[in-house]
């Protein structure tokens, strides 16, 4: 009860709202039922709503898109307005709008940021460098500072300290809540994004389009056993690029203001024995191109 009565605190749903979602047979399964009680403006439709460690339907990922294929097939069948995918321990959410196109986590980290910036102005907004160059941009169009910081919790919650940041949010589906202590919670941002739904004029797809403005290759993992020599490898392709080696490396080339502009980082996992890349540019050629050119460099073809 204790828990639900601080959850129930992000709630302000303006109207009634249908949504669909999956627990993946999680600890969401335990948790966010008790939670539907408290809030019956949420009509949910669910999926796998029944603990079981074995996670017997799929796994318990939903960065995985096909983990999605059920949450996606429930929306579209009741007419949902989103659906929210939970992973094992529900620390994540990721979502999918009423088309069932599954969203990035940083576009739904820029579009609560967005709307944290209107009652904080000039607040510090922390994300992760994978994230699409689109959220500092809103973040900065918004009047707040983006804060950029390397992949992992710890790191997050350290740099939202340090700046007494109000929200900050993952590639991966974990985002932090100053009044949560600074941590991560599904339900919270699974509230956050209902808020704002319940008072758009707009679908979620709709507000999505808004901020899907670049071409990005999404996480892309490869095995590779000199995991040193493949970073060097990349620095020394691109040596007049912008270089940031805050994980693993980054390398830039343009800003947002410049057509043609591209970026890529390539980090070592660190739950995995991979390296991760992620590329951003404005055209999708430019990023279908560079993608190709990176993949040759390290002379090893990405996993399935």
């Amino acid at each position: 009860p204790g828990y639900l009565d601080h959850v129930c605190r992000w709630a302000d749903i303006a109207r009634p709202v249908k949504i669909a979602s999956d627990a993946a047979n999680g600890m969401a399964a335990h948790t966010f039922p008790a939670l539907l009680e408290r809030l019956p403006e949420i009509e949910n439709h669910g999926l796998y709503f029944e603990l079981d460690g074995t996670f017997p339907n799929h796994e318990a990922n939903p960065l995985k898109h096909s983990n999605l294929v059920d949450l996606q097939a429930k929306v579209r069948e009741t007419g949902a307005e989103l659906g929210a995918a939970f992973d094992g321990d529900s620390d994540r959410c990721c979502f999918v709008d009423e088309t069932g196109r599954p969203l990035g986590n940083d576009i739904i980290t820029t579009l609560v940021a967005r709307e944290v910036l209107k009652k904080e102005k000039g607040a510090a907004i922390v994300y992760d460098l994978r994230s699409s160059w689109v959220l500092p941009e809103t973040v900065l169009a918004g009047g707040g500072k983006p804060v950029k910081e390397r992949v992992g919790h710890s790191f997050l919650k350290e740099r939202m300290r340090e700046h007494d940041a109000p929200f900050g949010g993952e590639l991966s589906g974990h985002y932090y809540f100053r009044k949560n202590w600074y941590a991560d919670n599904s339900e919270i941002i699974l509230l956050a994004v209902l808020n704002i739904l319940s008072r758009s004029e707009k679908t979620l797809s709709q507000l999505a389009d808004e901020l899907l403005c670049y071409h990005s290759t999404g996480e892309i993992n490869f095995e590779v056993a000199d995991k040193a020599g493949a970073l060097q490898k990349l620095k020394d392709s691109f040596p007049d690029g912008q270089i940031d080696e805050l994980d693993g490396v980054t390398i830039a080339y343009g800003q947002p203001d410049q057509p043609g502009w591209w970026w890529v980082n390539l980090r070592p996992s660190n739950t995995e024995p991979l390296l991760r890349m992620t590329l951003e540019a404005d055209e999708a050629e430019v990023m279908e191109r560079q993608k190709a050119k990176v993949i040759e460099i390290l002379g090893v073809q990405p996993e399935e």
